[in-house]
């Protein structure tokens, strides 16, 4: 078994796909300090399974990726192959059916690495058991690079030997040793650890019959509480039993006693009766005597309301009498003041009138007097109305008490007169007021300019109405169409969001054959399942990983019945055809039966996510996968656009709305 061919991918300085062909013999590589040939053979060890970091000359072991350049951006994948030649089947067992062996190593920025032996995945410890067979390896002496030599010669016995077992090539036996030792080791300290658990049993196993001892002497102390116990109860009843006895003794005593008092009781009873028939007699005298002290009583009571009464009565009418004295005091002196506020008045009617012929200007000033004139004169009216309705009820009390008749009739006839002089003064101011035409024109103007204001006001009222129901119909369009706008708003950068996220895997040298794929919506998980990361290759040719386009075979096994093709789900490239036909989606129930009838490379997914594969690989439901959550942004990438596209004309609706409402307010 030797080495063949080298291929690396994205492997620190070798960005671009390259492979290094090993013929017989010698090969040898050639060139100037800081052209990569350190690199070749740290991807030799790198592909054997060297896990250290610092070995590889870096801090983490993402160093190994390509870092990007001034001219060249940096890589997310490093893949490095070595193919070897196993026809000689030296190999181990499970890797003996191929005369070809491809060891491929990738890793990925951030996810850790993975390893696979001709497609199939595989575990690091396989590997480096496959080439620690073969006396070689990642930390095998026969990798000589800087300074390795002069550790050979100066090496340790433990390095000398590990030299000498590779050189007898028992290098893979002593680590399958190291392995089985390790397990002896652990089924040791799984029967040290079983030898603790038996103790800890036995320990509790003591515990619970001393705990049961414990038990069954409880039980027996409680019987015996449970007998002592009974034996005081009967005492205890033959003692109440007692008891019982001496109170039917006291009961027997105690009814003789009530015997006794119950005959001398009926005496005293009789006795009672006796007496009783006088009572009679002394009680109708008693009720006799009663009822003529009580007539002597309301006599007396009923006297002394009566001189009660006769003395307010008397003091009432005394107090009439003065207030009547008094209300005739204060009418003399209201007809005079009424007197005086007549000649005042008719003053003032003299000077209004001197004013109005002296000076146009004092028109409005004599218009104001007299308004206040005419509100004066209607005071004193209602003044003197209250004076006549007093001086009636005057003369009604005087009539009453036949005292100040005559002097209560003189008064009314002189405030009857003055009256009617009131009221002749009155429609002469009336009549001096309608002859003056600029007063009147003064009047109909302002008539005229009170319809004018009463107009301007309903008008007024109408227009802030208007306003009003603008301004409402203003403010229900801008809130509808700000609503709208964000709605808009959010769905755009959700778009975006999702584009950009997209967008970071373009920026490969060839584009990934998942972006020209399109789902229906739900198919997402399923063909995520299917195909995984071989989404991730694209279709160009030229590209060293990717899709060829080959036709569907005719004769090719068909799927079990109750799957649907994929295809039917998928739109996708030519290249993929030939896959998808041998891959059907089923329900999860029925997948257990239809696992048995799949055909050579043939695959079952579910909508869940879930993969059944011909060869017995299963995946469960819910695994999500990278292409699968793609698939997913990218259909609602398409759904967002038809979202924006069918709210733009809404949009676009309620803005023309909102500006005509702005016109209209």
């Amino acid at each position: 078994m030797h080495f063949t061919k080298l291929r690396l991918s994205g492997f620190k300085s070798f960005v671009d796909p390259i492979e290094l062909h090993i013929e017989p013999g010698l090969t040898g590589v050639v060139g100037p300090n800081g052209c990569g040939k350190s690199n070749l053979v740290e991807a030799l060890r790198w592909v054997m399974g060297e896990n250290s970091a610092k070995r590889m000359r870096g801090g983490a072991m993402d160093d190994v990726i390509f870092n990007g350049s001034q001219s060249r951006g940096s890589r997310n994948l490093a893949e490095v192959s070595l193919t070897i030649d196993n026809r000689d089947r030296t190999a181990p067992a499970g890797l003996n059916d191929s005369e070809e062996l491809e060891v491929i190593r990738a890793i990925e920025r951030n996810s850790g690495s993975a390893y696979s032996i001709n497609g199939n995945e595989m575990r690091a410890r396989d590997v480096q058991l496959l080439f620690a067979d073969a006396a070689s390896g990642a930390h095998s002496p026969s990798l000589v690079s800087q300074g390795r030599i002069g550790e050979v010669i100066n090496a340790k016995p433990v390095g000398r030997r590990a030299l000498l077992e590779e050189a007898a090539g028992i290098t893979g036996l002593h680590s399958r040793r190291h392995e089985a030792e390790l397990r002896l080791r652990a089924a040791e300290n799984n029967l040290e650890r079983l030898d603790d658990v038996m103790q800890a049993l036995e320990t509790q196993l003591q515990n619970m019959k001393r705990q049961a001892r414990q038990a069954k002497r409880f039980r027996k102390v409680g019987e015996q509480i449970r007998h002592f116990e009974g034996i005081q109860l009967h005492l205890l009843f033959q003692r109440a039993e007692q008891q019982v006895q001496a109170a039917g003794e006291e009961l027997a005593q105690a009814n003789a006693q009530v015997a006794r008092l119950t005959e001398a009781a009926a005496q005293a009873t009789t006795a009672h009766t006796d007496a009783a028939d006088g009572l009679p007699g002394l009680r109708q005298a008693e009720a006799v005597a009663a009822a003529a002290l009580h007539r002597l009583a309301v006599a007396r009571d009923g006297l002394d309301q009566e001189e009660q009464r006769i003395a307010e009565a008397s003091a009432q009418l005394q107090a009439r009498l003065q207030q009547n004295e008094i209300d005739q005091q204060r009418e003399s002196g209201l007809g005079q003041e009424a007197a005086a506020t007549i000649a005042r008045l008719e003053a003032e009617a003299e000077q209004l009138r001197r004013q109005q012929e002296a000076e146009a200007a004092m028109e409005a000033e004599a218009a104001a007097r007299v308004s206040a004139a005419m509100s004066v004169l209607s005071e004193a009216e209602n003044t003197l109305q209250a004076l006549t309705d007093q001086v009636a009820q005057g003369a009604a009390e005087a009539e009453a008490l036949r005292r100040g008749l005559a002097s209560a009739e003189q008064r009314l006839q002189r405030l009857s007169q003055r009256q009617e002089e009131a009221k002749a003064a009155r429609a002469r101011l009336t009549a001096e007021s309608q002859d003056d035409d600029r007063l009147r024109l003064a009047n109909d103007e302002l008539a005229q300019a009170r319809l004018s204001a009463e107009a301007a006001g309903a008008q007024l009222e109408q227009c802030e109405a208007a306003h009003g129901a603008c301004e409402e119909t203003v403010s229900r369009a801008r809130e509808t169409s700000q609503q709208a706008e964000a709605k808009d708003a959010q769905l755009a950068a959700e778009e975006k969001a999702l584009a950009e996220l997209l967008r970071q895997k373009d920026a490969d040298l060839w584009p990934a054959v998942i972006d020209a794929v399109a789902v229906e919506p739900g198919f997402e998980a399923a063909l995520g399942a299917a195909l995984g990361d071989d989404l991730d290759v694209p279709t160009d040719e030229a590209a060293p990983v990717h899709w060829r386009t080959l036709a569907v075979k005719d004769d090719a096994a068909g799927l079990p019945a109750g799957a649907t093709p994929l295809s039917r789900y998928v739109k996708a490239p030519a290249a993929l055809a030939r896959r998808l036909s041998q891959v059907g989606v089923v329900d999860d129930s029925d997948a257990t039966r239809l696992v048995a009838e799949l055909a050579y490379g043939q695959r079952l997914v579910s909508t869940s996510g879930a993969l059944w594969r011909w060869d017995g690989f299963t995946v469960t439901a819910g695994a999500e996968t990278a292409a699968a959550v793609r698939l997913a942004q990218g259909n609602r990438l398409s759904e967002l656009g038809q979202l924006r596209a069918e709210l733009a004309p809404a949009l676009a609706k309620l803005q023309d709305a909102l500006v005509a409402a702005r016109d209209d307010l």
